[in-house]
């Protein structure tokens, strides 16, 4: 419960749990938590060592390329936004960001960015699973995996994004003062306890349960998560930067069309054997 406070009717004293939690708040907020942590990097470990191969996006980039564009990097840089807001939200504690501002700006920078991070995740995300769909080449190199990871990824962010919205909106009924609930005095309290092995699980009783939605769904995609295409996030593409150029032979007598701002390189005959006529062309691949 949220106690009175000494300092106004504005300003709410620290949530100090009350309540004893449940063998089944036990075991979703002190034992799941670990089960994840365990299959994601085990699981991780696991698919790195029998299937490199199979570490990609399987990018269908080659069926359709008009939605793709612009509805990939969308959905990306959102989930970068949602990430990082997810890290000072949860790691970072609440005295903190207080000497730097208000409680009250915090919740409005937060809700205002999230906002927009949280639209171009869903509107990127729809649009391609609607060009999966809709598109047959696309649809037909879709597995069960992927539809099954698709479906538990959109629930999360639906949750997610219904849990912020109603807190916004809707006064929490834990909340005297009316205020929207604030997860930074019991859900970060609580994720950051698990991380020095003491989960608090009494702060997550009286969470609301648009919240705990959310974070058991998020719980599951972790669960699922190495053994998905969603393991390529865990890749930074550094090597690119260093790899060298991939080198392309023209045949005698055929025409090679370059892109602008390609190099081309003509290199005196003797340098190629027998082949004469011939034009190499050099290129960053991105195969």
């Amino acid at each position: 419960m949220y106690l009175a406070s000494d300092h106004g009717h504005h300003e709410p004293a620290p949530y100090v749990p009350t309540i004893t939690p449940d063998i089944i708040d036990i075991f979703l907020w002190g034992a799941l938590p670990y089960v994840a942590m365990f299959v994601f990097i085990g699981g991780t470990i696991w698919r790195y060592r029998v299937d490199q191969f199979g570490w990609t996006t399987r990018s269908s980039q080659i069926y359709e390329s008009k939605i793709l564009k612009w509805a990939s990097p969308a959905f990306h840089y959102g989930m970068v936004g949602v990430f990082g807001g997810h890290v000072v939200g949860l790691l970072v504690p609440k005295f903190l960001t207080d000497f730097v501002i208000t409680d009250h700006f915090y919740h409005i920078m937060a809700l205002s960015a999230g906002s927009v991070a949280a639209c171009a995740v869903l509107a990127g995300l729809v649009a391609l699973v609607w060009r999966r769909l809709k598109v047959p080449n696309v649809w037909a190199a879709t597995t069960q995996n992927d539809k099954f990871m698709y479906i538990v990824l959109i629930f999360v962010l639906l949750a997610g994004t219904a849990a912020t919205v109603l807190s916004a909106v809707a006064p929490s009924e834990f909340h005297t003062t009316g205020e929207e609930f604030n997860y930074r005095e019991s859900i970060s309290i609580w994720f950051r306890s698990l991380f020095y092995f003491h989960p608090e699980v009494a702060y997550m009783v009286e969470v609301p349960l648009s919240f705990k939605i959310h974070i058991v769904s998020a719980l599951c995609l972790f669960i699922i998560w190495p053994f998905t295409r969603l393991v390529h996030a865990l890749s930074l593409p550094l090597h690119y930067l260093f790899r060298p150029y991939t080198v392309y032979r023209s045949r005698r007598g055929e025409r090679v069309n370059t892109r602008r701002g390609w190099d081309q390189v003509w290199v005196n005959k003797s340098l190629i054997g027998d082949d004469n006529d011939q034009t190499i062309h050099k290129h960053k691949s991105f195969s």
